[in-house]
């Protein structure tokens, strides 16, 4: 027994700590709304993980708290840091938020100035931000594009450049809320494609199963601020009556 007990505690030892590890979250928006209750998980680094549920149950909220937009009642960690005041400007540097809505971060007259912004704001010299742009673009199929206005771009472009402004910053982990939102059917394959090489941790809210399908290995169900599901995506999506109890249907 003793030896079954020493194997166990080693295999739990070998496994990777969590990149993101959330206890027991809560939050209470001013106006009284309760958005989030008792909310415990984690993903492992590397993992590609997809936050659905019904509009009003809580995904932005939660996405918010990643980075320290808001803070809750709880405790959140990321690489081992838990997310208050002296950890606040190293966990933003490892957390990349892209907003559902691409305006919210692009704001610069050319797409060069918007991509950078973040190395700039860090203090890289400037052969590191022009590198970082450049790569950055690169990785989501926007090279050429320095010069050109954001706001002349379609959806699907600003979404791509929203994605780069974030890479920029070279962070460990990408947060998106609703990435397809929006999108035609081939800017929606685009940006699965694009998902799909990104090497960072994901935590993906999106109300689109087939996207939730097509690239990440679990699923996490929100409902009124609660975790009310956590499993692989496969065994979450054949679930008719849970989808269903849950306000959720694939197409």
């Amino acid at each position: 027994m003793d030896t079954e007990i020493g194997r166990a505690a080693a295999a739990a030892a070998s496994e990777p700590a969590p990149i993101i590890a959330i206890d027991g979250l809560s939050f209470t928006y001013p106006d009284g709304r309760k958005a989030l209750h008792d909310v415990s998980l984690t993903v492992q680094p590397g993992e590609r993980v997809a936050l659905t549920g019904p509009n009003g149950a809580g995904k932005s909220t939660l996405l918010l708290h990643l980075n320290g937009i808001l803070t809750g009642q709880g405790r959140v960690t990321v690489a081992g840091m838990r997310l208050e005041g002296r950890h606040m400007g190293a966990v933003r540097r490892l957390v990349g938020l892209v907003f559902q809505d691409p305006d919210d971060q692009l704001f610069s007259p050319t797409v060069y100035e918007d991509v950078a912004f973040g190395p700039l704001y860090m203090g890289l010299a400037e052969a590191e931000v022009r590198r970082r742009v450049g790569q950055a673009l690169a990785a989501v199929g926007a090279e050429g594009f320095e010069k050109r206005s954001p706001h002349h771009l379609s959806l699907g472009e600003r979404k791509r450049i929203a994605i780069a402004t974030v890479l920029a910053m070279e962070p460990d982990i990408l947060v998106l809320d609703e990435p397809s939102s929006g999108l035609d059917p081939r800017g929606r394959r685009a940006l699965i494609n694009l998902l799909r090489t990104l090497p960072q941790t994901q935590l993906i809210a999106s109300h689109d199963l087939l996207l939730v399908r097509d690239l990440c290995s679990r699923t996490l169900i929100l409902d009124g601020g609660r975790l009310v599901a956590d499993g692989p995506t496969e065994e979450i999506l054949a679930d008719t009556e849970l989808l269903a109890a849950h306000g959720l249907e694939l197409p």
